[in-house]
């Protein structure tokens, strides 16, 4: 099974690198006091990739911390309601 994981994540880089290689014209980006980026289309859409996972990370980061402060308040509370161990 393992094997099989490692083929598919292998074919799946060659699928993509193979993309990459041909969409590899540039493509104009142009941003706010006429500044323009030329960059490859495969980086533009990495960098969008990567700044869209960015910000969802960031959209989620409230809820984890506050669902780690209650886990912890949680756990404690079970640590203090349990009996202690008897010893035999």
């Amino acid at each position: 099974m393992n094997a099989l994981l490692w083929l598919l994540r292998g074919l799946l880089f060659v699928v993509l690198l193979g993309l990459a290689i041909k969409n590899g014209s540039e493509v104009e980006l142009r941003f706010y006091f006429d500044t323009v980026w030329r960059v490859p289309l495969s980086l533009a859409l990495l960098a969008a990739l990567a700044i869209g996972a960015f910000l969802g990370l960031m959209a989620l980061l409230p809820q984890m911390i506050r669902l780690r402060r209650d886990m912890g308040r949680l756990k404690r509370q079970l640590h203090d309601k349990q009996p202690p161990a008897q010893e035999s």
